[in-house]
């Protein structure tokens, strides 16, 4: 019972802490999303989360990575690629700088072109090392 007792209070506490160092309309920025960071860029999101609007272009347009040569592909199906076809999405993925790569699937999205079954994983994990997860 006693070390229920100790656990409560701990958990009490750090509650208690929590909530007078990060209490909701504190202008102190601790923990807040920011418009800008310390150097007054604005921050940008991860990239992840539905919220985020990141690789969009302003005016809806989609943006091209040097890879004009994969709209032929738009409305195609994930899973209906040859060897050869899913080798030349891996070229331009695996060619992107690291900020690029989420980008690249938006602007595969807005194209109407499905990323090959294959690679889908690959541009998830290449995705979220560029966000920093």
């Amino acid at each position: 019972m006693t070390g229920a007792l100790i656990i409560l209070g701990v958990t009490l506490l750090t509650g208690l802490i929590l909530w007078l160092t990060h209490r909701p309309g504190d202008d102190s920025g601790a923990d807040e999303s920011p418009e800008a960071d310390a150097s007054g860029e604005p921050e940008v999101c991860c990239g992840l989360h539905a919220v985020c609007e990141k690789g969009l272009s302003p005016d809806g347009k989609p943006v091209y990575y040097d890879d004009e040569e994969l709209d032929r592909f738009s409305g195609r199906e994930p899973d209906s690629y040859s060897s050869e076809e899913e080798e030349e999405f891996r070229e331009v993925l695996y060619t992107l700088l690291p900020a690029d790569v989420y980008p690249w699937g938006v602007s595969l999205t807005q194209r109407n072109i499905a990323l090959p079954s294959a690679l889908r994983d690959e541009w998830v994990m290449m995705a979220g090392d560029a966000a920093g997860h």
